[in-house]
């Protein structure tokens, strides 16, 4: 994979240069990190040098793979098979859970859902069980030993209709659940499907959500309404909104203090006061639609759909600070730092910690991505 010029950015404000950075220049990210990319239209997922861009694995799926998380011991990776393009492609779309090998870096075994189809959402508490959003059946699917389980373990009503993506708590008790066509965001307990659910209706299309850290309020991107919208975890009901502008796709736990927020219309990624107090933007060369953060270093990488990029940001900075090229339609990624011996347990979930493919945050500590 060629290297691409990409843009560094730097001061406060919507930011915007066009000077190229090369990979190995990248503070925070020689050595072995590695950066594990879906590729929804490359149907892929990439392995990357997160230092020198180099293209190190490619595991080819089935058509448009979609969200994916990864087990606390870095074993293995479980990515959806959404199956369509887009949200508003027709069609039944896939119906399985790719288990992909980190260590051997392939497809371990595929897990069939069926009837459970165009599985989007992905989540995985802090035991390493993991849960799949089936959009088309609005079924919030439970595998208790992912690892080697052949079909979901538990099932419960999403609550919602087009149920798209969801956060999770990181004891996987509760699961916030937005519905695209109902315009909702539904919790529902995963381990209890008697549980009454509590539904919102924030805006026109809820999307990404994220918990803060003390898991107290759930911060909802509304794209249709252009708005950032705080609501009570326990309670569901709005506390604060934002008008933003723009499409906010997807949403982010920085720290206790700030949120991320990608616009798609813009292609910014903006800085927002848990408050929802805009702090400051920056203005990227593709459109960003995804954004995975380092566990110790203050450095997020933004995929880009347009450019088929990832861009790496200094979040101290907040500046663009190098990049890389993918293969098509980057999405959902995971950096596996440097030193982690895959297959053996990280140290329990801190404050910081949401196990989610729709608003991942890193783990408590400084003020980072």
């Amino acid at each position: 994979m060629t290297r691409r010029t990409v843009i560094t950015a730097a001061g406060a404000g919507a930011l915007t240069s066009g000077l190229p950075t090369t990979a190995s220049a990248l503070p925070g990210t020689a050595g072995t990190d590695v950066l594990v990319v879906v590729e929804k239209s490359g149907h892929a997922v990439g392995f990357y040098d997160a230092g020198s861009g180099r293209r190190m694995q490619t595991v080819p799926l089935p058509d448009h793979p979609h969200e994916m998380v990864v087990d606390s011991r870095k074993r293995f990776a479980y990515v959806g098979h959404y199956g369509v393009r887009m949200s508003s492609t027709v069609g039944e779309g896939g119906a399985s859970v790719f288990v992909i090998d980190l260590a051997a870096r392939s497809l371990a075994r595929t897990i069939d859902t069926r009837p459970f189809n165009r599985i989007h959402g992905m989540g995985i508490d802090e035991r390493d069980r993991l849960y799949a959003l089936s959009e088309e059946k609005a079924v919030l699917l439970g595998f208790d030993t992912p690892a080697t389980d052949e079909a979901p373990t538990r099932a419960v009503p999403a609550h919602g209709i087009k149920t798209h993506l969801f956060t999770l708590s990181r004891n996987g008790e509760r699961a916030y659940v937005t519905g695209l066509l109902s315009h909702t965001v539904s919790l529902v307990r995963p381990h209890d499907a008697s549980a009454p659910p509590l539904v919102v209706t924030p805006g026109q299309l809820p999307e990404s959500s994220c918990l803060s850290p003390d898991e107290k309020i759930l911060f909802v991107g509304v794209r249709k309404s252009s708005s950032l919208v705080a609501i009570d975890a326990r309670t569901m009901k709005v506390v604060r909104t934002r008008k933003v502008g723009g499409d906010p796709l997807r949403v982010y736990t920085v720290d206790d203090d700030r949120l991320l927020v990608a616009d798609i219309v813009s292609s910014t990624l903006t800085l927002y006061s848990t408050a929802l107090r805009r702090i400051r933007s920056l203005h990227l060369k593709g459109v960003p639609a995804a954004v995975s953060f380092h566990p110790d270093r203050p450095t997020a990488y933004v995929s880009q759909l347009g450019t088929n990029e990832v861009a790496v940001i200094d979040m101290d900075r907040f500046t663009v600070v190098g990049g890389f090229g993918t293969g098509l339609e980057p999405d959902c990624s995971v950096l596996l730092p440097a030193g982690v011996q895959t297959g053996r347990r990280r140290p329990s979930a801190s404050a910081g910690d949401v196990y989610t493919s729709s608003g991942t945050s890193r783990p408590g500590g400084a003020r980072t991505g």
